[in-house]
């Protein structure tokens, strides 16, 4: 069965093949790093990462790029708003790059907690302000722009595709309200800025249209481009980018290149949701992965919860539903504990298993039908033959199932206790050992009672 993916452009599944046969280039919208990622955030790269674990499964070698945006980002998409990096900046105290270098070093963190496989590269739009000033040059050469009001715009009009992403037809022009008297057309977006609209602005560099910074939408562009050459298969974001972000890239990307399609392939996450509205670090309405953990749940637990919903459907946060996600997570560890430490021969055969899951991965990345498909492994075998499976399911599925199978944390106290209840159960003083039980229960700490001994582990 061919992979088939959602497209964007042509709102369809469709069968999934890559400009170079066995190759794929893959770019994902990385953070502004100028707060900490949210947990909707974090729903857009575990996406990226099951696409890029399924084409790797797949035999696919996958260069997958990442950027990070430490230029100013306006809080509007259409160039309106405030400049998140600057603003955060003033409010802690902190030069911009200072900033930016520290919310980075927390992304990754929560990344990596998240089992999330880092990008094939990792590229800093500070660090190539000179590509995207080509990449401008080139714009600005094949006629598209003009020069107004101190900033280098693109002129939507001169494009006679644009919205085809986001299907605005001959409502573009129309479609976004912009306080910017200086755009001819309230679409168009800004390439280079040299009139600030912040007073200071921390980062600027010099360019043929004067001395300034880039907009938001050109650094995409140009470094996808720089890594992935002037065409290339994939693009991943958020919903909120199709309009706006993602049709802007488009039409400057295209109009220098000359080249249709600029990409193949285009798949957008929806929204996790709080409270019925999205999550918003601009609103102040978020919840970030240290927070859960400090409420107690594994990084995994929200990994499980996500990977619950097809990536395609807006999922309804609740602390009610990361409990199940977390109840559920830890039985299939104890199933597969008890798979593996019972030693069970058998023939029991997974093919169906394992053709069920790639199945639900080649539908458009189907993550809930990939973990029925699991669950009903490990529930109809209980011979240690699967176990193989499991690992080959978890390749994708990033759940570390078979972390520290048959071992138990070290803790002389607790198995100091153990080792007492396994004593007052041989001497028969069983009123001895249900107290060490419930004891322990109430620390928290499950036994299980095998013939080769006692095992215990933290619920």
């Amino acid at each position: 069965m061919p992979l088939k993916l959602f497209n964007t452009l042509g709102r369809e599944i469709q069968v999934f093949e890559p400009f170079i046969p066995g190759k794929v280039g893959f770019y994902g919208c990385g953070p502004t790093v100028y707060n900490y990622a949210h947990i909707g955030n974090l729903r857009a790269y575990l996406t990226h990462d099951i696409l890029v674990r399924t084409l790797r499964r797949r035999g696919f070698e996958v260069c997958h790029v990442m950027n990070i945006t430490d230029v100013g980002h306006l809080s509007g998409d259409n160039d309106t708003g405030e400049d998140k990096m600057l603003k955060t900046a003033e409010e802690r105290g902190k030069s911009v790059l200072e900033v930016a270098d520290f919310y980075t070093s927390a992304f990754f963190n929560d990344m990596d907690r998240l089992n999330i496989v880092r990008p094939t590269v990792i590229p800093k739009a500070t660090e190539h302000i000179a590509d995207m000033i080509a990449l401008i040059k080139r714009i600005e050469d094949a006629g598209f722009t003009y020069f107004a009001g101190g900033n280098l715009y693109f002129d939507i009009t001169r494009f006679p595709a644009y919205g085809e992403l986001a299907r605005l037809g001959d409502q573009r022009a129309g479609a976004r309200t912009d306080l910017d008297e200086s755009k001819r057309n309230a679409g168009d977006f800004v390439l280079w800025f040299t009139k600030s609209k912040f007073e200071n602005q921390a980062l600027l560099w010099d360019s043929p249209w004067g001395r300034g910074y880039p907009g938001w939408h050109i650094e995409c562009s140009a470094m996808s481009m720089k890594y992935l050459g002037e065409q290339f298969d994939i693009h991943a974001g958020g919903i909120d980018h199709i309009p706006v972000h993602h049709t802007n890239e488009i039409a400057q990307s295209e109009t220098a290149t000359g080249k249709h399609p600029w990409v193949k392939y285009w798949l957008h996450n929806e929204f996790l949701v709080l409270d019925k509205g999205k999550m918003s670090k601009s609103a102040g309405k978020f919840l970030t992965l240290q927070h859960l953990i400090d409420s107690g749940y594994d990084p995994l637990d929200l990994r499980y919860f996500l990977l619950g919903a097809h990536y395609r459907s807006p999922l309804q946060f609740s602390f009610q539903a990361l409990d199940g996600a977390k109840n559920s997570r830890k039985s299939l560890m104890d199933h597969i504990r008890r798979i593996h430490s019972e030693e069970k021969p058998g023939s029991h055969s997974a093919d169906s298993y394992l053709e069920n899951f790639e199945s639900a991965l080649d539908d458009d990345l189907s993550t809930p039908r990939a973990l029925a498909a699991l669950w009903g492994l490990i529930r109809d075998s209980s011979s240690r033959n699967i176990l193989d499976i499991v690992v080959s399911m978890d390749r994708v599925l990033g759940l570390n199932l078979m972390q520290n199978l048959g071992k138990s944390e070290s803790d002389p106290e607790i198995e100091a206790l153990v080792a007492e209840r396994s004593a007052a159960k041989k001497a028969k003083d069983f009123a001895k050992a249900d107290s060490i039980r419930q004891d322990l229960q109430n620390r928290g700490i499950s036994l299980e009672d095998r013939p080769s001994g006692t095992i215990w582990r933290r619920n």
